[in-house]
């Protein structure tokens, strides 16, 4: 009798950790370091062959830590009493053109350090051929070891940073669902309030000298204006009987068009650099601040359905509306609250792509609303009502963003993707219709 109750809370948690285990496995491969420790390897095997003063050029790329890789290098060489003929950053012409010079200056070479990227350069493997005159200097690169690409930890961090505003809105629309109802406006939405925390950063608060207060007020502005949109659907829906599916399609359309409007059809950039803070912006143990944010309202969000009287109603308004009533539950102002809250939400959410954009777009928040409700579902809440929990709608986005993740790291093409999305979104309701006849057949039996 508890493996149903077993599956709805635990389920979404243990399919992620599966997905995870598969996403190692099928991105597992040889890395290499980079960055300072990467330097401190090659500095070791350098020291070991060529003594304590041979004659190096360094030859680096533009990968991330190939700066670092390289200044390292050239510091710790320098000190121990190299001679740093060179250093190459770029691309192999760069180093073509360093092997050039130090050939006509009459010099030879005993050494070259390379990244893994740099040591396949033609003009690297070539040496000896091309440039006959330099001797035969030995290469010199970091140590490899087997690692899977998806747990690399700028990897993780990605995908907690690129899911934080699906997140966020998610939110709002497991309320809604709860409820028994369905918000399709959030992705309007976001664009909304994106180009309206812009324009009036650029309008009234004084543009790329924008004060941090002036910033924080536009922020609220769009959040507020977007939860009126809310409010005029909540009341559509309660007072006037309007089916959710309809009321939110036509605030889908409204809010887009509002938001092509307020544009001019343009991006809105006026915007000062600061305000990139909440979207890019990191915490003292290196989370990005937007995923900091995201886990505090998560929490909130629990304690508020699992622990209030109004988390109480919400259920109870899903499970059985007339039900609710008959109990006393004010049903018209709970399903007023659930849509508000799915809009304030989405509001924030396009603050918070605006801080990680550093703009406005209308084009913001396309299909946002499928992406949404497809976490939210897969994450355990049902689409009948009365039924889901904040820590499943987590779990959702998070097996959506790892899905899509492996699938990049994997090279799928786009168009794949969106069959595997339909395929997991159709199993996750698929799975929510099982197990509710599993669970009526249990209780009967």
């Amino acid at each position: 009798m508890k493996n149903p109750r077993f599956l709805a809370d635990y389920g979404p948690i243990l399919v992620l950790l599966l997905l995870c285990g598969f996403m190692s496995v099928v991105t597992y491969s040889e890395q290499s370091s980079n960055g300072t420790t990467a330097a401190e390897q090659v500095l070791a095997s350098l020291a070991k062959q060529c003594g304590k003063s041979p004659r190096v050029l360094i030859a680096v790329g533009v990968q991330p830590g190939d700066a670092d890789f390289a200044a390292k290098l050239e510091r710790d060489l320098v000190a121990s009493g190299a001679t740093v003929l060179a250093v190459a950053q770029g691309e192999p012409r760069d180093a073509r053109e360093a092997l050039q010079s130090i050939a006509a200056s009459g010099s030879t070479l005993d050494a070259i350090c390379c990244t893994d990227v740099t040591q396949t350069w033609l003009v690297i493997t070539d040496i000896k051929a091309d440039f006959p005159s330099l001797g035969e200097p030995s290469v010199f690169t970091p140590q490899s070891f087997f690692w899977p690409n998806f747990l690399k930890s700028e990897n993780l961090l990605n995908i907690a940073n690129q899911v934080a505003v699906i997140a966020v809105i998610a939110i709002g629309m497991t309320i809604v669902i709860i409820t028994g109802g369905i918000d399709l406006s959030v992705g309007s939405l976001v664009a909304l309030s994106a180009v309206l925390t812009a324009a009036f950063i650029r309008d009234f608060a004084g543009g790329v000298q924008a004060s941090f207060g002036g910033m924080l007020l536009a922020c609220i502005a769009a959040i507020v204006l977007c939860g009126s949109i809310g409010a005029v659907s909540g009341t559509m829906i309660t007072w006037f009987a309007i089916p959710p599916f309809i009321v939110t399609l036509a605030m889908m359309l409204i809010g887009s068009g509002l938001a092509y409007l307020l544009a001019m059809g343009q991006s809105i950039y006026q915007i000062p650099d600061s305000f990139v803070w909440l979207g890019r912006g990191a915490d003292l143990i290196g989370l990005p601040n937007a995923v900091v944010l995201m886990l505090v309202l998560y929490a909130l969000a629990h304690v508020l359905m699992a622990r209030t009287t109004l988390g109480r109603y919400l259920y109870a308004v899903g499970g059985n509306t007339e039900a609710a009533r008959l109990s006393g539950v004010p049903v018209k102002r709970v399903l007023l609250f659930a849509y508000i809250a799915s809009a304030l939400f989405a509001g924030l959410g396009g603050v918070i792509m605006a801080s990680q954009l550093k703009s406005g777009s209308a084009t913001y928040g396309t299909m946002y609303e499928l992406y949404v409700i497809a976490a939210v579902v897969v994450g355990g809440t049902s689409l009948s009502g009365g039924e889901g929990r904040m820590l499943g709608t987590l779990t959702g986005v998070f097996t959506i963003a790892v899905i899509q993740n492996g699938m990049n790291l994997t090279n799928v093409e786009s168009y794949t993707q969106k069959v595997v999305l339909g395929l997991v979104i159709l199993g996750a309701v698929l799975f929510d219709k099982v197990r509710q006849r599993v669970t009526t057949f249990t209780s009967s039996g």
